[in-house]
């Protein structure tokens, strides 16, 4: 088989990484890829957006299978797109990916068919979003509606910091066209975790559980980012808590969607806070999500390529994924100057020796290959993911190879997985 993977950062690595490992695979491309894909894969120069030329591209390669990373491509319907050419690609419709790429469709979707979610207001004037936000008091989260590269979410500690925002996004045009309208929403308090799910149509098969770290620095503190590490499984969500996703949000997410008229197939994730009441969806992703995808495919030790191939021939009742029993913890290395303006251009060290190390796996982001040298290339450089019999050890194995690494301004949390301790005593 040949296979493409589209997109080109940690999560696009470890899916060619783990796609690489297949029997059934011969060749794996990535389209554009990066510096760490190359050593699985042969990069394509083609944008996750250009969908006409990896359309092309995918024909005139006889490519098996196409592998959806980012959401951008899935929002501007690429697998509507692959679909239309008898082309197997995994990965939502359009229709499908709305849940992600408007946070107002997600929003009301989840009112229609009962999903636990944040009491919230939509609006696409300032004057009024204002007003709800005066009338919610003190701590909301405003939201962009349209996609921002996981940077579209404001979590305010004050009525004022919320005005501001509110003030950048629809008066100033921060996020340009995805913040004209807003989503503003009750802050929530509890334990955030991600739930993943592989679907087709009303069938689902769950994936590891992971926790994400969204915020850019130690403590929680700092502004929200895509991502500065997670890990697999997560302790926050026990087999009460998981039987109440899978009723309460999953299934019936399906179920709606089926409702209105969408056959959902591709990856689902679900971001949630774990409240008092029960588990309430902060944001559906229409993709898996980065950096939970590093340590939760580095657990997965059945064939990726096999479980998509039986989904995608109608056999998800087939698919029987086998999980290691070992915990996975990748912490995100990113530029100096991240989320806002980051610094590129560095040359990386150390990346040889971790690459030796047992029990240790580098997934590239933003790299770059010039000459014999690997340089950074944007806000999120590497995800280092180290594996271990307990979080404890899969911790210090990630952080002594993160260790090793350096580049001019580089920057990561070390507080990663520090969270689940409480609940593992």
């Amino acid at each position: 088989m040949k296979v493409l993977v589209v997109g080109k950062g940690g999560r696009e690595h470890a899916i060619a990484w783990k796609v690489a490992q297949s029997p059934l695979v011969k060749q794996v491309y990535i389209a554009p890829g990066n510096a760490g894909t190359s050593k699985v894969g042969k990069n394509i120069p083609i944008s996750p957006t250009d969908v006409e030329n990896l359309v092309k591209f995918a024909k005139e390669e006889k490519i098996d299978l196409t592998i959806v990373g980012p959401e951008d491509p899935l929002a501007k319907g690429i697998a509507d797109a692959f679909q239309r050419e008898g082309l197997k690609i995994f990965g939502p419709t359009k229709d499908g990916a709305k849940l992600e790429a408007s946070k107002v469709f997600a929003k009301n979707f989840m009112a229609k068919y009962g999903i636990p979610t944040a009491r919230y207001g939509t609006f696409d004037n300032p004057q009024e979003a204002k007003e709800f936000i005066k009338r919610l008091g003190d701590k909301v989260v405003v939201k962009a509606d349209g996609l921002a590269a996981g940077k579209g979410a404001f979590v305010c500690q004050s009525v004022e910091e919320a005005l501001k925002v509110v003030d950048d996004l629809m008066v100033k045009g921060v996020l340009g066209e995805a913040g004209k309208r807003v989503v503003v929403e009750e802050f929530l308090e509890g334990e955030e975790a991600s739930y993943m799910v592989m679907v087709d149509g009303t069938e689902y098969v769950p994936l590891p559980t992971s926790q994400d770290h969204k915020r850019l620095l130690e403590g929680d503190r700092g502004p929200n980012t895509g991502g500065m590490g997670a890990y697999s499984p997560t302790p926050v969500i026990d087999k009460e808590t998981e039987e109440r996703i899978r009723k309460e949000v999953i299934e019936r997410t399906l179920k709606g969607l089926a409702e209105e008229g969408i056959h959902y197939r591709g990856f689902l994730y679900a971001g949630l806070m774990l409240t008092k009441e029960g588990p309430k969806v902060l944001e559906f992703n229409v993709r898996l999500g980065d950096p939970e995808a590093q340590p939760i495919l580095t657990r997965i030790e059945s064939d990726l390529v096999q479980h998509i191939m039986e989904i995608l021939e109608g056999n998800i009742k087939g698919v029987e994924i086998k999980v290691s029993p070992k915990w996975a913890l990748g912490v995100v290395v990113a530029s100096k100057g991240y989320p806002q303006k980051p610094e590129t251009g560095k040359v990386i060290e150390g990346l040889e020796e971790v690459e030796k190390l047992d029990n240790v796996v580098v997934f590239h982001a933003g790299t770059k290959k010039e000459g014999d040298k690997i340089f950074t290339a944007s806000g999120r450089v590497l995800t280092i993911v180290g594996l271990g019999d307990n979080l404890a050890q899969a911790k210090e194995r990630a952080y002594k190879a993160v260790e090793k690494i350096n580049f001019e301004g580089m920057q990561y949390r070390r507080d990663i997985g520090d969270k689940a301790f409480k609940y593992l005593r």
